[in-house]
């Protein structure tokens, strides 16, 4: 059989090229904390087990000066310390976005978001976890 070529790259580069501005202008932004926006990313790639976006995101947090202990860790980061309050809350949030369980309840999860991010945050990081999933699909369907 044929190699196939349907990455949306080839096909649709206008649309790959906007997606990329949605994420640069969640990147230029700057609500988020740097760390947080690498971990996040990488949690939602591990969760979508995107082998590509997971060792990419990976280079870019230790780039930017994330400790490998931390990034070990972020698979187990309920029952560690290595992470803050506010972190622990992204992540319950990307877990929440990224599984979809019909059974969620969102507004607690919202509820402890408020507690350490405004309204602007929250769209921030919602519109990060959005557009990793998004990333995440195309690069498995490449797989």
């Amino acid at each position: 059989m044929a190699q196939l070529n349907t990455h949306p790259k080839t096909h649709l580069p206008e649309a790959i090229r906007s997606l990329y501005q949605v994420h640069q202008n969640i990147d230029d932004s700057a609500l988020l904390e740097r760390s947080l926006y690498h971990l996040v990313l990488l949690q939602a790639s591990q969760i979508n087990q995107c082998a590509f976006c997971v060792k990419m995101h990976i280079a870019e947090a230790l780039a930017d000066g994330e400790t490998q202990t931390r990034l070990d860790r972020l698979i187990v980061w309920r029952h560690c310390s290595d992470f803050s309050a506010q972190e622990k809350a992204a992540f319950a949030w990307v877990e929440a976005l990224t599984h979809l369980q019909s059974q969620t309840d969102y507004q607690p999860l919202r509820v402890e978001l408020l507690k350490y991010f405004n309204e602007q945050q929250i769209s921030a990081l919602t519109l990060l976890i959005g557009m990793i999933n998004l990333w995440n699909r195309i690069g498995i369907s490449q797989h």
